[in-house]
């Protein structure tokens, strides 16, 4: 035998041929060319893929295509994509499926969360390839009217280093099994997947933050000319609850432990929602928080907030209220100003140049014979005396305005200012919280009481100390003491009167105690609610 001899007449290295068909050979390379192709038009479908998919910044649209694209790169009858929810029960929030009508879907009744095998891809975050569904140990089955289902894929999307959702893949064209090579390119889509999400939901987050930066400038105009705070406040509830997707908003007012709820919007809240809480000052005088809140199916929108464009925003109504409460407060003082120079004015000028007539024609009455003439002068006398008293209650009533939204500080003042005409400075003592208690309703009433009770101590006590005591709890109390000369039983009651209905108008009473040389007790005693 020589070098190329075989040892059976055969040249040495050839291949033995003899017991092979040639339809066989020629089946076999047509096999591996055909199998060579469609491995570079899977990759070609998924290059052209990742660029599909980024070209679409809505999430719903990315999600949408990443299913139908998974379906046919891997030949699956049925594709599916479930977004885990932002909370702590880590289950499914979204389930976005494929090869499904919305008919049968309707049929088949609610979407999956994720338990049983999809539940286990959850808390195992890996590709799993099955050959049928129903045999693995945590397979649930499938509901009323859903299609059979035998081999399955399923592979983790992920953000980062956070796990997104899951791609779920079952009943490989022609009844085989999904392979190796499926698995690895429906990872390699999951990849590209995870970055077109994590721009879609960037996207998302560039629209909210233009939407709250909208309701911020809303907020501002609608509260450039504001009504009452609780109107007010339910206005800036409202709009936080729409922009925020919450179930519930509400704003808070007052001291820590004394706060009342105000301008209230949406449901009732369970013990388990999530309710998130940002700073909100309404007025230099209130202070709170505006709180939005989120029943357990809607905790992912609490999630995916971001505190600081709440908290921008209550910033934002808060100066608005703050602003128009200092136009307000401007537009008060010049008001204030201009009753205390015309008090003044009637005090100083008119008051006096009348008591000064008066005078003159009670000098009068003694060079008079006639008695029908002294008679008649006496008469004007008494009648410029009731006008001095009528301008005096006059300059008291200036001091009783519309509303007061610091009823603390307008008493104050009315107090201070009765001092000029009593030559002497009523003492005046706050019991309570006064300035959170009395309801602005009352706050008319209460001033023009205190006004007619200190006009009457100036006018008929000739008192040398008054005192003006205001207590605020379940009752408001207003106290008016002097140590003047008392009212006997014959006094007519036409100021108390007044003061009488004002506190019946209210479910109230008052009370008048004194005695002639014993001085007054005045006391308006009505319920805060």
């Amino acid at each position: 035998m020589g070098a190329t001899d075989d040892g059976a007449g055969r040249p040495a290295g050839r291949v033995d041929l003899d017991g092979v068909e040639f339809e066989d050979l020629v089946r076999a390379v047509l096999d591996r060319m055909h199998g060579a192709l469609d491995q570079q038009a899977r990759l070609q479908l998924l290059l052209d893929a990742v660029v599909t998919i980024s070209a679409d910044l809505s999430l719903d649209g990315v999600l949408a295509r990443i299913v139908a694209i998974a379906s046919r790169l891997v030949d699956a009858q049925y594709a599916a994509l479930g977004v885990l929810s932002a909370g702590t029960r880590r289950r499914l929030r979204t389930f976005v499926h494929h090869g499904i009508s919305d008919e049968l879907a309707a049929e088949i009744g609610d979407l999956p969360t994720g338990h049983g095998l999809l539940g286990l891809i959850i808390d195992r975050p890996e590709p799993l390839r099955l050959h049928d569904i129903a045999e693995h140990p945590e397979s649930y089955g499938f509901p009323p009217n859903h299609p059979p289902m035998s081999s399955f894929l399923g592979v983790p999307v992920r953000i980062r280093d956070r796990v997104f959702g899951n791609l779920y893949l079952t009943e490989k064209a022609g009844g085989g099994d999904f392979t190796a090579e499926d698995e690895e390119i429906v990872v390699a889509l999951a990849a590209a997947a995870g970055v077109a999400i994590e721009n879609a939901r960037l996207y998302e987050g560039t629209a909210t933050r233009e939407a709250w930066a909208r309701a911020t400038a809303d907020i501002a105009a609608r509260l450039s000319d504001p009504g009452p705070l609780p109107e007010s406040c339910a206005v800036v509830a409202e709009q936080a609850r729409e922009v925020a997707g919450a179930d519930a908003a509400w704003v808070s007012l007052g001291e820590p432990g004394e706060q009342a709820t105000v301008g209230y919007d949406g449901v009732e809240l369970d013990d388990t929602a999530s309710v998130l809480s940002v700073d909100f000052a309404p007025s230099a005088r209130s202070q709170g928080s505006l709180s939005l809140g989120w029943q357990p199916d809607n905790e992912d929108a609490f999630h995916a907030l971001d505190r600081q464009l709440v908290a921008v925003y209550a910033e934002q109504a808060a100066t608005s209220l703050q602003l128009a409460e200092a136009r307000d407060d401007q537009r008060r003082l010049a008001v204030l100003e201009d009753r205390d120079r015309i008090g003044r004015d009637l005090h100083d000028l008119v008051i006096q140049r009348l008591f000064a007539v008066g005078l003159g024609l009670q000098g009068t009455t003694r060079l008079v014979d006639r008695p029908e003439v002294a008679a008649r002068i006496d008469q004007a006398v008494d009648d410029l005396d009731a006008t001095i008293k009528d301008i005096r209650r006059a300059i008291f009533g200036l001091s009783a305005v519309e509303t007061a939204d610091d009823i603390q500080a307008e008493v104050t003042r009315l107090v201070e200012r009765a001092g000029a005409t009593l030559k002497f400075r009523p003492t005046l003592r706050f019991e309570g919280p006064v300035r959170t208690l009395v309801p602005d309703a009352l706050a008319p009433d209460l001033l023009a009481v205190l006004a007619e009770g200190l006009s009457n101590a100036s006018r008929h006590a000739e008192a040398s100390a008054v005192e003006v005591v205001l207590s605020a709890g379940d009752r408001i109390m207003l106290t008016v003491r002097d140590d003047g000369r008392g009212m006997d039983d014959s006094v007519a009651e036409s100021g108390l009167a007044n003061i009488r209905r004002r506190a019946e108008k209210h479910g109230g009473t008052l009370e008048v105690d004194s005695a002639p040389g014993e001085g007054t007790v005045l006391t308006w005693d009505v319920p805060r609610a």
